[in-house]
């Protein structure tokens, strides 16, 4: 299935571009989402009509990312959960509860931002979290665990 992206789409492709996809993923991710158009010669020209529109949308949306990510990275965060005596918590923390502890700062961010490839924290110390704010913008966010009095 052949579609115009009508965004930018990390390891997919750039605002504009007509690629190819399978079929389920242009048809129940892409198109509801309004990520994208299927590519019929009718809406290649409605797409080009809209081209500065569109990109004008998607510079925006790159410049509140880009806000966004300043705050994240002023942020640092502590997080004191129950630990052992060598260092391994009673537990772990997870992508909930970062998002909860920079909100407790009074920034924003949603759960599918936060990008913890390792998984979670089980272990006392300081770590850098990836927070991934848009397809281009990434913001470093420090987080400390420490052991709860």
């Amino acid at each position: 299935m052949q579609v115009i992206l009508l965004e930018n789409i990390s390891n997919l492709g750039e605002l504009g571009d007509k690629v190819d996809v399978k079929a389920g993923f242009g048809r129940n991710y892409l198109i509801p989402h309004h990520k994208a158009v299927s590519a019929t010669a009718e809406n290649v020209l409605a797409f080009e009509a809209r081209r500065a529109e569109l990109q004008g949308i998607a510079d925006e949306k790159h410049a509140v990312a880009q806000k966004r990510a300043t705050e994240v990275e002023a942020l640092s965060i502590t997080i004191a959960t129950k630990a052992g005596e060598e260092g391994k918590l009673f537990g772990s923390i997870t992508v909930r509860d970062i998002v909860e502890a920079v909100a407790a700062k009074s920034v924003a961010i949603d759960k599918g931002e936060v990008k913890m490839p390792a998984g979670p924290i089980r272990e006392l110390g300081e770590f850098e979290i990836n927070i991934q704010l848009h397809p281009e913008v990434t913001a470093v966010l420090k987080v400390g665990v420490i052991t709860e009095e």
